[in-house]
């Protein structure tokens, strides 16, 4: 029986799915895991320990879901943003911002089930947010409680072609409050709000009398009262819908997606985002539709080399006449790169990328630029694990600092995460439960479902990771608003553990009593105090009563990290060790900044990782964490698998560098 000692150094290819269990000759598989359950994957290949979720808030109503959207004015003034239905509160530094004692909240006009379907782009202080019910927005914020959300007054547009048919107009005077009078049904109840041009000047409609006659406001004064048959109706109102989506390009404002010309984009003037003036200046506004065989939506608007148009049906980029000169009203083309399609989920910027959902929610493309096809090319980053993503996609988020990784939200509420660095060709994906559960028995999820996420950065060296979490709490539904500890902790500092979900920290004199955990009432919750892991309590009237004094604790929900290997591959003297009858006698752990795990052939027979000496007796907090080997007595018996499970259950970090198992292999 040939015994080999074999290498498992990296993880940089991820968790893989089931169609690759057989593909040993794949590089991808002796770089990649079976199972990666709260474990991230860093870009130099290690798997390490999520952190966990600090409690913040619950929701407003927590009956509804709500969604997450960031707000950054620089990199120390940013905010996270509540929107619930038909109204908005704000976080900020990890905390919600109060004003009077409660909430701070202002009112919106957009409704639980559009929430998701927001758009938004922003410039310093000032947001816009686009959704095809409602006319487009812009929120300024001028403090940390002085918000404002008010409808955008274009100048001037844009409007829809000019009318060919033999039907006029009539004002019944030049300036000031007036009415309109058609010759032909034209007007409809829908078009309070919009705009009407002709006779060299505008109004906007403030009444509806008939499908004739309407009441107007004018913006610029009408030459005259005269009938004319020339004349133009605004292209954004509740007849033909607002625009979809929004994003800043080259000094523009660009608003797209409408519901009576969804191929269409319409492009302010340079420098001034509110006038639609078009013109032929190179500075005027512009509208362009796109020529495609089918009428596609346009479903998101990014800005990377050039301007990014994700639609139904595919993916096209705006340029100056294929040159690299600004786009203007008489250079611009708009060429198809490729033909996928996209979601209703706004896509991501990653780098020079762009990393879009399609149109099925299944699959994550990441589109950039090929020299080689002098093009943009669209590859698939779930080929390795289309399971991952197999029950949709409802919410994206892209956290840049420590690590690059694409946050995604599942519909079944699970939280999976991939790890992104192209330039070192690393697509790594890992999945997430949190602590907690939603429901109740047979139907219980045995996890925190996650509603929404949202990154902003975060003063320190890392991004901010926000999320809403629903559970079960004392038999009714809550949604809170969480955020994670920090990813980079303080090694030394045993007190800055945050393994647990939901969590709350305590630091003060000492005490055996934590309160302060009406969130968690009813749940059993798991207790990291003075460095040292204490037996989990049932919070009860908002509190828990430890077994001793302490002075430091982090409270909250526990969760189960686990890594299962792919089965092992080498070692047998004949051809492949796959499919034959073999034994892992012993493991070598590879460790960096831990304490704490267990190890063995599946996840009912685990041997526990001695961490603890003499030194550091039970009860105390370990004093030094591990950057080392451990090595474990395996013992499996003989099986066809080979697999390696490695789980940490204890509020304490866990970091895998490399596996090395030694394999017994029966060449019989």
């Amino acid at each position: 029986m040939p015994r080999t000692t074999l290498a498992l150094t990296s993880f940089v290819s991820g968790e893989l799915g089931a169609k690759l269990d057989g593909r040993t000759d794949f590089n991808k598989y002796a770089t990649g895991a079976k199972t990666l359950e709260n474990f991230l994957v860093h870009p130099q290949g290690s798997a390490t320990r999520r952190v966990g979720t600090q409690f913040i808030a619950e929701v407003k109503d927590s009956a509804a879901k709500t969604r997450l959207i960031p707000f950054e004015f620089s990199t120390v003034q940013t905010y996270v943003l509540e929107f619930g239905n038909q109204y908005m509160r704000v976080y900020k530094d990890k905390g919600q911002v109060q004003s009077g004692g409660s909430a701070f909240e202002i009112s919106t006009p957009y409704l639980t089930a559009e929430l998701f379907e927001l758009k938004f782009s922003q410039s310093a202080d000032v947001m816009y947010i686009c959704h095809p019910n409602h006319s487009a927005r812009k929120l300024s914020r001028t403090g940390h409680t002085s918000w404002t959300l008010t409808e955008i007054d274009f100048t001037d547009g844009p409007y829809l072609s000019e009318n060919t048919t033999s039907t006029t107009l009539t004002p019944s005077g030049t300036s000031g409050s007036i009415t309109i009078t058609a010759s032909a049904s034209t007007f409809a109840a829908t078009d309070v709000g919009r705009l009407v041009s002709f006779s060299n000047g505008r109004a906007k409609i403030t009444g509806f009398t008939s499908a004739t006659v309407v009441a107007a406001t004018t913006q610029d004064n009408f030459d005259n009262t005269n009938a004319v048959t020339t004349w133009k109706l605004g292209a954004f109102s509740g007849t033909t819908g607002h625009p979809s989506c929004v994003s800043f390009f080259e000094q523009r404002l660009v608003f797209a997606g409408t519901n009576a010309e969804p191929q269409t984009l319409y492009f302010s003037k340079a420098g001034d985002y509110e006038n639609m003036t078009t013109g032929t200046n190179a500075d005027d506004a512009m509208v362009y539709t796109i020529a495609s065989n089918q009428v596609n939506r346009i479903r998101y608007l990014k800005s990377v080399r050039t301007l990014i148009v994700g639609t139904t049906g595919g993916e096209f980029t705006v340029s100056a006449d294929g040159t690299d000169a600004a786009v203007t009203p008489t250079n611009i083309v708009i060429k198809k790169q490729s033909s996928y399609g996209t979601a209703n989920v706004d896509a991501q910027p990653a780098g020079s990328s762009i990393l879009f959902l399609q149109k099925a929610k299944r699959k994550i493309r990441e589109l950039t630029y090929n020299f080689d096809v002098d093009g943009y090319v669209a590859a698939d980053l779930t080929i390795l694990n289309d399971i991952v993503t197999k029950s949709g996609i409802n919410e994206m988020a892209y956290q840049q600092e420590p690590d690059s990784i694409l946050w995604c939200v599942r519909e079944d509420g699970e939280f999976a995460g991939l790890t992104y660095q192209r330039s070192e060709n690393v697509i790594a994906w890992h999945r997430h439960k949190l602590g907690g559960t939603f429901g109740t028995g047979a139907s219980a999820t045995g996890y925190g479902v996650v509603e929404s996420v949202a990154t902003i950065s975060g003063e320190l060296t890392e991004d901010e990771l926000y999320v809403i979490v629903k559970r079960t709490i004392d038999g009714a539904t809550k949604r809170y608003v969480e955020v994670f500890a920090p990813f980079d902790f303080d090694e030394t500092q045993s007190t800055d553990f945050r393994f647990l979900d939901s969590h709350l920290v305590y630091s003060g004199s000492s005490t055996t009593t934590l309160s302060g955990l009406s969130h968690l009432e009813g749940q059993v919750v798991s207790i990291l105090a003075d460095g040292a892991t204490h037996a989990d309590k049932t919070v009860s009237s908002g509190s828990v009563t430890l077994d001793r004094s302490v002075t430091s604790a982090v409270v909250g929900l526990k969760y189960d990290s686990v890594l299962q290997t792919m089965r092992v591959e080498g070692g047998a003297a004949q051809g492949t060790s796959q499919g034959k009858v073999k034994r892992i006698s012993k493991v070598v752990l590879r460790l960096f900044e831990t304490v704490g795990a267990k190890v063995g052939p599946s996840l009912t027979e685990l041997e526990t990782v001695p961490f603890r000496t003499t030194s550091s007796p039970l009860g105390q907090p370990v004093s030094t964490l591990l950057a080392g080997d451990k090595t474990i007595e395996f013992r499996g018996d003989f099986d066809s698998d080979g697999f390696i499970f490695v789980k940490q259950d204890q509020p304490l970090p866990l970091t895998i560098l490399a596996i090395y198992p030694t394999l017994v292999t029966s060449d019989g």
